[in-house]
């Protein structure tokens, strides 16, 4: 379990004590399970092939699998340089040993799909990139830092090379109950599974100042329509801080994605409490489409209007003003958002006591998916292989919802990527609880590499079959079939096949 003798990292380490202190806690059937787990986040220089740099700002979460071992996914996207739009998205495995009392040596490798804007002298190729990497870090208190040598190589394009990296990181904790414990009820006195309290599919838009110019030169008028989701952890009942990923679904734009870390807070505003007035802001990382993000960086804040239903699910408004430091891509922007409450945290009920809730099911997979037929925007037709990171939580024992984000990683569409949330039917455990069977719709927004997605709406659905197998039923292999459609403009569709691996945990939604 990554006791002190190592330190994981989200792409590289972790904080021994913590680990140390995790293993006391007895992994027995029916018990919390606690896993040591970081978040860390590297900064890395790449010298393209005309010449230029950019540099990646990468974050990663890994969970340790053993006491050598951790694993997570992870985020690279362009923060420095002009290639603001350049993102890859994948899974980090990473070995670890300690060479010290506070001193941790890491090797990692990183596996995703991605790209940007290219052109004929910068090449991602189909998309896939790998980046090994070697890291030695001291610790000091929770957190650790050091310096590594990484290269990076997109293997069917022309970018790639070697430098050193700074790393940054701080230990956490992974504390989940079994699968095989979904159905029951619990009272933790702590979050469960990847700690998120509320999910929000989100639908807003951009609108450009006249001033506002493209990456070509052209003026930059059209509204660029967004969709994408929010994931929340309130600290209390009107305050909170959480990750949102958009991309563009009108406007013209497809293949603009942006990926921020966000905050906020809000005040009572009626008798009952329901209806609440605040702020939000957030920043981070963006570009792609026909939009100069300049080096990438993306921030916007505004005022928010929440309510919450006698139910559980809220609505939230949010609007004001958003810019790229760097870029000419500046605006005023709205959005509306369904807030479903995992927790009761989000809620505003029992804030400070802990209550029971019922173990549900949540996974996360590693998804490789082929689309053949694919229609691109020269005429040609061609297959894609994507890779893509998904998280999956039961509703109920026959519901499921879903989140996707990925990038192609194979054909000649580096640069396309798609995000999906949706939702679909489950069977019971069947073949002696080692094989159930589900079928699912998803939406969302996709573009990039070339593919033609008019706008970048799009749709798809999945039927498939899915085997547990491991301590507690921890381990999932999925195989589905999948129906790719795009819903905009002149649609287009192509089927297709996924493969997935999956760890699976028990959450307890309150």
């Amino acid at each position: 379990m990554f006791r002190t003798r190592i330190l994981p990292g989200l792409a590289l380490g972790l904080v021994a004590s913590a680990w140390a202190a995790d293993d006391a806690i007895p992994p027995t059937p029916g018990a919390l399970k606690a896993q040591p787990a970081a978040f860390e986040a590297n900064w890395t220089s790449l010298k393209l092939p005309t010449g230029d740099r950019v540099t990646l700002l990468g974050t990663s979460y890994l969970v340790a699998m053993d006491e050598d071992w951790g694993a997570g996914p992870s985020l690279y996207g362009a923060a420095r340089g002009k290639m603001g739009g350049l993102f890859t998205m994948g899974m980090t495995a990473q070995r670890r040993w300690q060479v010290g009392q506070d001193a941790h040596l890491a090797v990692s490798l990183y596996a995703g799909a991605g790209g940007g804007v290219g052109s004929n002298e910068v090449r991602f190729g189909g998309g896939l990139m790998l980046r090994p990497e070697v890291s030695l870090r001291t610790r000091f208190g929770s957190w650790y830092g050091g310096v590594s040598v990484a290269h990076t190589r997109f293997p069917s394009g022309n970018v790639r090379g070697t430098s050193t990296s700074l790393v940054l990181g701080t230990a956490d904790g992974f504390f989940s109950f079994a699968p095989t414990d979904s159905g029951y009820r619990a009272s933790p006195h702590r979050r469960t599974g990847l700690g998120i309290d509320e999910v929000l599919p989100t639908f807003g838009s951009y609108r450009p100042r006249h001033s506002s110019v493209g990456r070509d030169g052209s003026p930059t008028r059209a509204t660029v329509g967004k969709a994408g989701a929010s994931l929340r952890q309130y600290l209390d009942e009107g305050s909170w801080w959480g990750v949102e990923a958009a991309g563009a679904s009108t406007g013209g734009n497809d293949g603009y994605m942006e990926v921020l870390a966000a905050l906020g807070r809000d005040w009572p505003f009626s008798a009952d409490r329901s209806v609440r007035l605040g702020w939000h802001g957030a920043a981070g990382l963006g570009g792609g489409g026909n939009l100069d993000t300049g080096n990438g960086w993306v921030v916007k804040a505004g005022p928010t209007l929440r309510w919450t239903s006698p139910w559980g699910p809220s609505l939230h408004l949010e609007a004001g003003l958003m810019g790229a430091p760097s870029g000419t891509f500046k605006g005023s922007y709205s959005r509306l958002a369904i807030g479903l409450p995992l927790d009761s945290k989000a809620r505003g009920d029992q804030m400070f006591s802990p209550s029971s809730g019922t173990v549900r099911s949540q996974a996360l997979f590693f998804n490789y998916e082929h689309l053949g037929g694919v229609r691109f925007r020269d005429g040609r037709r061609q297959g894609l292989g994507l890779l893509q990171v998904a998280i999956t939580q039961d509703l109920a024992s026959n519901l499921y919802a879903t989140v996707r984000a990925g990038s192609a990683a194979w054909g000649s569409a580096g640069g396309y990527s798609m995000g999906l949330m949706g939702a679909g039917v489950q069977s019971n455990p069947l073949a002696g609880g080692k094989l159930n069977v589900g079928a699912g719709l998803m939406i969302g927004a996709s573009g990039g590499g070339g593919v033609a997605v008019s706008g970048g709406a799009v749709a798809q659905s999945e039927a498939w079959a899915q085997w547990r197998f491991g301590e507690q039923d921890r381990l999932r292999l999925r195989a589905g079939l999948t129906q790719w459609r795009s819903l905009r403009g002149q649609t287009q569709s192509a089927t297709g096949f996924d493969i997935a691996l999956g760890y699976a945990f028990g959450t307890v939604s309150r």
